[in-house]
């Protein structure tokens, strides 16, 4: 018998306090996982530049989220995806990003990209089975030896 839950893909806004809990919560892993707080290159995410914030809610908990910041060329970047351990593999990560893949269709974006870190090939592996495919790094992430770089055509 299949366990079955209730799935709700909520937009809210950054600050919003599930989206601080979870963004907390993911500083907490990438800073085990990099050994140090502040392992990401180029200006932090932010109020004013994220423009849609999605959360995952199974039965009304918070399970997941993400993000899409808006590029010069009108095209999205993703930023904080994120699951909380006890949902991984339940495929909520994918209705995040399937979510905000939309959003962004709807904006009539062409592309997303994103940047993930050397320390974190589960998220590497996530991306490349969702269509991503590896770029050269962009950005403030160019030169910087724990960033990789993907990018999916919409």
């Amino acid at each position: 018998m299949e366990d079955t839950y209730e799935l709700e893909l909520r937009s809210v806004p950054f600050e919003h306090a599930d989206s601080v809990m979870l963004r907390s919560a993911q500083r907490a892993e990438l800073t085990a996982r990099y050994g140090t707080e502040d392992s990401e290159p180029g200006v932090k995410p932010n109020a004013d530049s994220v423009v849609v914030f999605l959360i995952a809610y199974v039965d009304g908990v918070p399970a997941g989220c993400g993000g899409l910041r808006e590029l010069d060329n009108g095209n999205f970047e993703v930023k904080r995806m994120y699951v909380t351990p006890a949902q991984r593999g339940t495929g909520i990560a994918i209705a995040v990003l399937k979510g905000l893949e939309e959003w962004a269709r709807a904006q009539s974006a062409t592309e997303l990209v994103l940047e993930t870190g050397t320390a974190q090939p589960d998220a590497m592996r996530f991306y490349e089975r969702e269509g991503y495919t590896r770029i050269e790094n962009f950005g403030a992430y160019v030169g910087e030896p724990l960033s990789v770089c993907y990018s999916k055509a919409l």
